[in-house]
């Protein structure tokens, strides 16, 4: 995200950010939301406090935050220090207008230890272009200084009284606190000199009465005032001097997947769509056997498309591809289209083009020769020919003609890698760094063997392993995951055979034999039933795992079992994607994870999800239940040039047990939806002439 930062200049970040890492002055919020669909990566650091917080702007309206705190003296002078998980939600319920502010509503750490609990309305206008005022109201800890009677309560007479949170393990809503006992009032003032610099004080209402009672902090002032420079539009430094006697000072990063970083490179122009030419060799070329090393399968693969078959009779030609290349596979599609009409006879009338990932047909497009003729320079010319076409399930019994492949089957590849182990309680973070070599042997297409085989070089190895207590009922099946491969030697990241298939009409399969992550080898089998223009998706996973020895290599420890999972995926159509899953996790708990993610056009997503199991929160540990966050970051982003690659990040508060899945590559939902009308392909038709 810092390299994010540093590479965009094109949009000014407007809105300021607090100590917290959300949209405010100080620490106090306003009721200003980032742009839909920001990023914002936040540190700050002070005598008592070290916050480091993730934003989302999941809606122009809502936004979430994950902050991971660290927490100095955490019961008074000299004593340790405690490391805090919390979770935020902001909505902005009423916009501003030229008379009116804008008004939000947010909760603080109500999913925590609620050492940062807040609830707090607060309204906030522009009264000049360069000069914002906010007010709020504030409950929990944004109520200890200046308090008074609750106003709720005298509707709801039991908001008076805000109860003793038992915290228990940790990361469980507060809703018995919600908006209960005394409230208080906040404000202040920001101030932008310039879009570089900016000025902010406030009235905080925030005493922090536990630390003062435990004499871990002088309050001398309720003021704090704050400075903001912006060297690069995206990055941003806050100094700031609180209570009177602290001074503190942040970095803020912020990326919006809508906004490109690098300069777009300018792709290799398409070839254009040609006209029935009547010479009788073009017919005859599609007599003999098509190789790879052929006219039609070079000339397509110089387009990033890999041939792997097709058939050409009478007024109709059919052929199956691999997008190698592009993100959309309706960009992959189009281009295919235009190269194939410079070989075909001029009595094919019909062109069916069946996008394929892994050797399996993820969709059959039917095109009509006249129409893309008609509408290849037209301003709207790929919505005539989607209005045109039909995109259905890719006819399963009929035979293509195979193209030889007379290329290598085998690939590899050799890169760094760096691996972080975060918010342990004693070593909140841990990195591991080296080198990491992947290969792939493509049996058929379908039938790959593919590996990946890292040595570190520096990190977590170095560290002293430091094991947690887990009940005698709980077997350790993540909780010792970062004792995984620390002896400095080469090991085994994965190494498995894998199978595609299609067993009938809108259904897939995947079956997985070998070392299937770092920590669990076995066999892993999935079926999936998606029809190319729905967006409901179901799918069932059996799996039968063996935990692996922690130096990563061959062998086995003797704790295995049998987890599995009945799934459910919905696309929204709004760029957001549901997904349920119920079944049994690796630690032999029941349950169900509810997952959310918003997925962008240009391949970017982030999302949220957790998991409930009846493995009793006792027995779970800190945290409660499993619960995170995961983004996806298309590589393009960076380079501007087209590539299919991309880094996925799970961002979990605890590795603990409870409610832990097996993690398997190569997962049906996210390979089949790319070719589907009702997925990727139809949301990037835009793309099919470019």
């Amino acid at each position: 995200m810092l390299f994010a930062a540093l590479a965009n200049s094109t949009h000014a970040q407007e809105t300021t950010y607090t100590l917290y890492g959300t949209p405010g002055l100080v620490e106090m919020p306003t009721a200003r939301s980032a742009p839909d669909g920001e990023i914002i990566a936040s540190y700050s650091h002070w005598n008592l406090q070290q916050k480091t917080s993730f934003t989302f702007q999941l809606t122009p309206r809502l936004s979430g935050t994950f902050r991971y705190s660290g927490i100095d003296e955490r019961s008074g002078p000299d004593t340790d220090g405690t490391f805090d998980r919390s979770f935020d939600f902001k909505y902005r319920i009423v916009d501003e207008t030229d008379w009116r502010p804008a008004i939000a509503i947010g909760i603080q750490d109500f999913a925590g230890t609620g050492i940062l609990s807040a609830e707090y309305v607060v309204a906030t206008k522009a009264v000049t272009d360069s000069i914002d005022v906010t007010a709020g109201l504030g409950w929990g800890r944004f109520a200890s200084r200046g308090g008074f009677s609750n106003p709720l309560g005298f509707i709801f007479p039991e908001f008076e009284e805000r109860p003793q949170r038992d915290n228990g393990e940790g990361g469980t809503p507060s809703t018995d606190q919600f908006f209960r006992g005394d409230a208080a009032l906040f404000g202040g003032i920001d101030y932008r000199v310039s879009e570089k610099l900016s000025f902010q004080i406030e009235y905080s209402s925030d005493a922090y009465e536990r630390e003062a009672n435990l004499d871990t902090i002088d309050i001398r002032s309720p003021i704090n005032v704050g400075m903001i420079y912006r060297p690069f539009p995206n990055l941003a430094f806050n100094l700031a001097y609180l209570q009177g006697s602290e001074i503190a000072g942040a970095v803020t990063v912020s990326v919006n997947p809508r906004k490109r970083i690098a300069p777009v490179v300018p792709l290799e122009a398409p070839v254009p769509l040609a006209g029935r030419n009547g010479d009788p060799s073009v017919a005859a070329s599609w007599e003999g056997a098509i190789t790879s090393q052929s006219p039609v399968a070079r000339e397509l693969s110089s387009q990033g498309i890999r041939l792997i078959g097709y058939d050409v009779s009478g007024s109709t030609a059919r052929i199956r591809f691999v997008n190698t290349r592009y993100r959309s596979e309706a960009q992959a599609t189009g281009r295919a289209v235009r190269v194939l009409s410079g070989y075909l006879p001029d009595t094919v009338e019909t062109i069916i083009a069946e996008p394929s990932q892994n050797g399996i047909p993820l969709s059959s497009a039917t095109f009509d020769r006249r129409t893309l003729m008609e509408n290849e320079v037209r301003a709207d010319g790929a919505n005539a020919v989607l209005a045109a076409s039909t995109i259905e399930d890719a006819n399963l019994s009929y035979n293509l003609n195979n193209v030889a492949d007379t290329s290598s089957r085998f690939s590899w590849g050799l890169l760094p890698y760096v691996q972080l182990f975060v918010f342990n309680a004693n070593d909140p973070v841990q990195i591991d760094a080296g080198l990491e070599l992947t290969t792939m042997y493509r049996i058929q297409p379908n039938l790959v063997i593919d590996g990946s085989f890292r040595q570190t070089l520096v990190g977590a190895r170095d560290l002293p392993p430091t094991r947690e207590d887990s009940s005698e009922d709980v077997p350790n099946v993540r909780s010792d995951g970062r004792y995984y491969g620390i002896d400095g030697q080469p090991v085994i990241s994965s190494l498995t055979l894998t199978h595609y298939g299609r067993p009938g009409e809108n259904l897939y399969s995947r079956a997985s034999v070998g070392y299937l992550e770092r920590m669990f080898g076995g066999v892993s089998g999935e079926v999936l039933w998606k029809p190319v223009d729905s967006r409901l998706a179901l799918g069932a996973e059996l799996n039968y795992a063996v935990q692996r020895e922690e130096d990563m290599l061959f062998g086995f420890q003797d704790y295995d079992v049998v987890t599995g999972h009945l799934s459910a995926y919905y696309d929204f159509e709004n760029g957001f994607l549901g997904q349920v899953d119920v079944g049994r996790y690796l630690a032999g708990d029941w349950g169900a994870t509810f997952s959310l993610d918003r997925e962008f056009e240009n391949g970017w997503k982030v999302g949220a999800y957790f998991t409930l199991t009846d493995m009793p929160f006792e027995e779970f540990g800190e945290g409660s239940f499993d619960k995170g966050i995961r983004v996806t970051v298309p590589v393009d982003f960076f380079l501007g040039n087209p590539t299919r690659r991309e880094i996925n990040s799970n961002l979990n508060s605890l590795a603990r047990d409870g409610g832990a899945r097996l993690n398997v590559d190569g997962r049906l939902y996210e390979i089949v939806r790319d070719g589907h009308t009702a997925g990727p392909l139809g949301d990037t038709w835009g793309r099919f002439w470019q």
